[in-house]
């Protein structure tokens, strides 16, 4: 007869390369950013099982609900490997707020997904309250969210994130609305790639034989890693000003597909955009980009914003200039809306 011999200890969960107490101890640690976050209409604390929001208590009389998701894609890769994790979170955050905006909506709340082979608090902790400020900077409140352990599917050190928001827009004030022929296009300028087209940004660099270390040659003052990870701006403030206002009929958030494959999502049929590609500088790392591929101007606009994060349309291009430079913001007119069967057309070409 064979004995059968058992351990006093039996395997654990940690053993499996999963610590609840590392997810424990990261919810305790991002509350008081989260608390900064806080805006009429949240009900509850954040590490409850869900998260509840009153309209009516954030005023809206006949609301529809708005809702984005979206990642940050593999500009993730470079946050990694430099190790620059405290604004990537703003990049996910703006990737879904900005969408929201340009349905007329207000963001209310955010939720995020943090997934990862072995949770690191003090990682995880940045890149969460680089998220709680772009929640703060948005009037946007991070109710909650979900951190996940996957040992197995993960490489050491990475992590992949996710990005949840919910907005609300009164009935009667949804974009776009009342676009037509003749309406003027004003862009906002970007930061820089924002957040699209970095599987081609991270070939060109590996190409080129430079580190992420090196300094960048389109912005010698930073490094290749920490020109490349400049955030997404975060138009909601500006756009919501001149939407109360009444002075839009529509916005295009210029993500991927860049101005030919964003602007036209809120076209009415039989309408389309006549843009003059001399009519704003286009950033160095645009140029270094072009350069560097190299890459055609046509693969540019369509990959990258070329320097151009919003385009607002409106009817009333003399107010909303007016209210832009009020708030210190730079305006680029940049073309109109016109009646043609094509929904993109490129008067005068890139300066790349």
């Amino acid at each position: 007869m064979t004995k059968t011999s058992t351990s006093s200890k039996g395997t654990s969960y940690a053993e499996s390369g999963v610590d609840i107490t590392a997810g424990d101890a990261l919810v305790e640690a991002i509350k008081p950013a989260a608390k900064e976050t806080h805006q009429p209409g949240v009900m509850g604390n954040i590490g409850g099982f869900g998260a509840l929001f009153d309209l009516k208590a954030a005023g809206f009389q006949d609301p529809v609900l708005v809702s984005c998701t979206d990642g940050v894609g593999t500009k993730l890769l470079l946050a990694i490997e430099s190790g620059l994790h405290d604004e990537i979170g703003i990049d996910l955050v703006a990737m879904c707020v900005n969408d929201l905006i340009v349905q007329g909506a207000r963001p209310l709340f955010f939720l995020d997904y943090l997934a990862t082979g072995a949770l690191s608090v003090p990682v995880a902790e940045r890149i969460i309250r680089g998220i709680a400020h772009a929640c703060k900077e948005s009037d946007c409140a991070l109710v909650g969210g979900e951190t996940a352990e996957m040992p197995g599917l993960y490489g050491k050190g990475h992590y992949d994130l996710a990005g949840f928001s919910i907005g609300a827009a009164e009935r009667a004030h949804l974009l776009p609305a009342g676009i037509r022929e003749g309406d003027s296009l004003i862009a906002l300028p970007s930061s820089g790639v924002h957040s699209n087209g970095f599987s081609l940004v991270r070939r060109i660099v590996e190409n080129t034989g430079l580190s992420w270390n090196d300094p960048a040659p389109f912005s010698p003052k930073q490094t290749l890693a920490e020109a490349f990870l400049t955030p997404t701006r975060l138009y909601v403030r500006t756009v919501q000003v001149l939407h109360q206002k009444n002075l839009l009929h529509g916005c295009a958030h210029i993500t991927g597909g860049g101005l030919p494959g964003n602007l036209p999502r809120v076209l009415p049929e039989g309408l389309g955009v006549q843009i003059d590609g001399q009519s704003w500088p286009i950033p160095g790392v645009f140029s270094w980009l072009a350069e560097q591929g190299p890459v055609e101007h046509d693969e540019m606009l369509k990959v990258f914003n070329c320097g151009i994060g919003m385009v607002l349309i409106t009817d009333k291009p003399e107010d909303v200039l007016a209210e832009l430079s009020a708030m210190d913001e730079e305006a680029l007119p940049i073309g109109k809306v016109v009646r043609s069967d094509v929904p993109f057309t490129l008067t005068a070409p890139l300066t790349l």
